[in-house]
């Protein structure tokens, strides 16, 4: 997985309040505790409301400082090769080009979403969480929330292998969820239902396919637009790496390895195989029509 070296990256999609501790109490602990809840935050995956983590406190504010940073460190796609947080905003840059040129071409309008990178705990417009929730999409602010170490997280505790594009996917699954937001799909996961057929799942597995249909047009210039495409290689170990990764968060690859036991009746994102299944159907369609989970 390579950038083009002289690409130049947008960081205004990118918050970083890394090192900032919003005001107030964690609602979820490190230890024991933490690992629980980062089972449950990427079982329901959302945002941090759907775990009871609401606290109240308002979202951080970005600060001038703290993009600066950002923009400072990741200024073209060479950084993105070179670091982690530049590689965020290369991935972030890429999947919302696409969307933007999706939406145009079937006459609708995107509406950009940022990441913003933590490290701890942040408090967001659904709620406040811990860095152990894992990735989420909070639909009340339209932004994905990161915290870098979560990758470590996913090989050490997950037993993924890792890899740029694990993380790309996992980034371009979150946009997958802002997608839905902007088109009505994902309230159908509120309902409160689990099961290897509810809505939630259903869900989940779209937004693997839109990861995957994103990575099969990601090293293609959008239809509308003029420039060299800014991810230039991804090999078939790269989509691998992404395949892994879906895997190793499936629902019973996660109950068997922390409860000994799969029980599908409480599922909220789908097996390691059926994740697996999507994301090849978005990459080897690459047509967001084919990601109709709900037939």
């Amino acid at each position: 997985m390579r950038f083009d070296d002289d690409a130049r990256l947008d960081t205004s999609e990118v918050g970083d309040v890394r090192g900032r501790v919003p005001g107030g109490r964690a609602t979820v602990g490190g230890g024991i505790a933490g690992l629980v809840a980062l089972v449950l935050g990427l079982l329901f995956g959302v945002g941090p409301e759907q775990l009871g983590l609401s606290s109240g406190e308002e979202e951080p504010a970005v600060t001038a400082s703290s993009q600066a940073e950002v923009a400072r460190a990741c200024r073209r796609g060479s950084d993105a090769d070179a670091r982690e947080d530049c590689r965020i905003v290369a991935v972030v840059n890429s999947v919302q080009d696409y969307w933007r040129a999706e939406f145009r071409r079937r006459q609708g309008r995107y509406a950009d979403a940022r990441t913003v990178l933590f490290t701890g705990r942040v408090a967001t417009a659904c709620g406040a969480a811990t860095s152990a929730v894992g990735p989420f999409y909070c639909p009340g602010d339209r932004q994905v929330y990161l915290d870098l170490g979560f990758f470590g997280d996913l090989r050490d505790r997950f037993g993924a292998t890792g890899g740029p594009f694990a993380q790309a996917y996992v980034v371009a699954h979150e946009y997958g969820h802002h997608v839905q937001n902007l088109t009505g799909v994902l309230g159908r996961a509120q309902d409160g239902r689990q099961g290897a057929g509810s809505a939630a799942v259903r869900v989940e597995l779209q937004a693997d396919c839109y990861a995957g249909v994103w990575a099969r047009h990601a090293t293609t210039t959008p239809d509308g637009t003029t420039g060299r495409p800014l991810l230039t290689e991804l090999t078939e170990a790269d989509i691998l790496d992404g395949l892994d990764a879906a895997a190793a968060v499936g629902d019973d690859r996660i109950q068997q390895r922390h409860q000994g036991r799969v029980t599908p009746d409480t599922w909220t994102h789908g097996s390691a195989g059926q994740r697996q299944a999507w994301f090849r159907q978005g990459f080897r369609t690459g047509d967001t029509a084919r990601c109709d989970t709900f037939r």
